[in-house]
């Protein structure tokens, strides 16, 4: 029969530390050793030991540490600890106490084999939109030792659960798959976890001192069908570049009309039904517009405040996901018009006529000389006039413009005026 070791840590030989004075050994099963748990410090212990089963458990005492004393105690703790003489072998489910030069050294032994985990199945007992209920028809109850004041302590027997589910890659707007794993100290039968986002198996493989002495359980369920859905959504507006502009900072998306936003969304595998919403409302209870496709451009050119969410649902739309709420605030239109430039004067410095604008999103602009020839047509407020006709730049001067907008707000602008070129190199 083969014996099997595993070294105590203590304060022995007057005090010294000794790490060879005391030995547990196991006189088991082939294979068969008793597994070391650290013992959080709030217990008193100084060590924990699970043993397969409570039998053959022999101290083995050095002859340099033969004055040590020892005591046993039970669930009631360290308190009501009494006197051993030369023990030749020991219980389990009970602590001990070696004393020597008036220094202690504490230890619990646990029977693995009153509370084993045992083999059984595992089933899908419930699905849903948020999570999904294990049904586990082993036994893997809480495993226990007792504090030196009598406190019931648990002892992780760390449990595997794992799973295949989706998780976010944001910067990349994709979902990857990945393996997630759950430890579990001890199963009641049932088992609560987060609805995976993708077809997988549960494996439960346990336990720790299973696995320590080469009898590791390992149960596999039925693949399971995702109902819970997600999605990753991005929004962003495209940006001019329109020095005449007229820009606004008070909001992340919107400013000036046309606003125009690109909205694109990436599904989990269980979404079936997409669907973009904008409402005039933050409430969603009236929703103006609805678009189906993931990926969508659309321009805003009405003034205010437009609200936008995205939405996903399985094929039963039993199970859904909505997105944040997005804003688009357009601005009210505005479009002033300035009288002077100097064409051609000092390259880049107020040598092109442009209007300030706004939210304009209709616009015609014509200007002429005194003798009402025509000089230019402008058809978007971005464009300018650089002074020039028929590829040369014209003669200081007084010209007319005449404008035709429409503001996103509905306001219409028809303005006329005098553009005075000064300074200008006419040729």
């Amino acid at each position: 029969m083969n014996t099997l070791r595993i070294l105590i840590y203590i304060l022995c030989l007057a005090g010294s530390v000794d790490a060879s004075a005391v030995y547990l050994r196991l006189a088991g099963a082939s294979g068969s050793k008793a597994i070391s748990v650290e013992p959080a410090a709030s217990s008193g212990l100084n060590a924990i030991f699970v043993v397969p089963d409570a039998q053959d458990i022999v101290p083995e005492i050095s002859e340099a540490s033969i004055t040590c004393k020892w005591y046993i105690f039970d669930s009631r703790g360290a308190a009501y600890a009494r006197p051993l003489e030369n023990p030749t072998t020991l219980s389990a489910d009970c602590g001990y106490i070696i004393e020597d030069a008036g220094k202690k050294y504490y230890f619990w032994i646990t029977d693995y084999s009153a509370t084993p985990m045992t083999n059984g199945t595992l089933e899908v007992e419930e699905s849903d939109c948020s999570s999904v209920s294990l049904l586990y028809t082993g036994i893997a109850p809480r495993l226990t030792c007792h504090s030196i004041t009598g406190r019931t302590i648990d002892i992780d027997r760390e449990i595997s659960l794992s799973y295949f589910t989706l998780v976010e890659d944001s910067e990349n707007l994709s979902f990857s798959q990945i393996m997630q794993s759950k430890t579990l100290p001890y199963i009641n039968q049932h088992i609560s976890i987060p609805a995976p986002l993708c077809s997988t198996r549960f494996v439960l493989t346990g336990d720790r001192f299973l696995r320590s002495w080469g009898k590791e359980i390992q149960i596999s369920s039925d693949i399971l069908t995702p109902q819970a859905v997600s999605a990753i959504v991005s929004v962003s507006q495209i940006q001019r570049d329109s020095p005449n502009e007229q820009k606004t900072s008070d909001t992340s998306f919107g400013g000036s009309a046309p606003v125009d936003i690109q909205f694109k969304a990436v599904i989990s595998d269980a979404a079936v039904f997409t669907e973009w919403q904008i409402a005039s409302d933050i409430e969603f209870n009236n929703i103006v517009l609805r678009e189906q496709s993931p990926e969508w451009d659309y321009t805003f050119t009405d003034t205010g405040s437009h609200y936008i969410r995205f939405m996903c649902a399985d094929s039963s739309g039993s199970c859904d996901w909505y997105s944040d709420t997005y804003t688009v605030a357009v601005g009210e239109s505005r479009l002033r018009c300035p009288n002077a430039f100097s064409p051609g004067a000092t390259e880049g410095v107020n040598d092109e006529w442009r209007v300030s604008y706004r939210s304009i999103i209709s616009f015609e602009c014509h200007i002429f000389n005194r003798l009402g020839v025509k000089m230019a047509t402008l058809t978007d407020p971005s464009q300018g006039w650089d002074g020039k006709y028929k590829g040369h730049i014209i003669a200081p001067g007084v010209y007319y413009y005449v404008i035709k907008a429409v503001g996103a707000d509905g306001k219409k602008y028809n303005l006329s005026g005098d553009i005075n070129i000064v300074g200008s190199r006419y040729r």
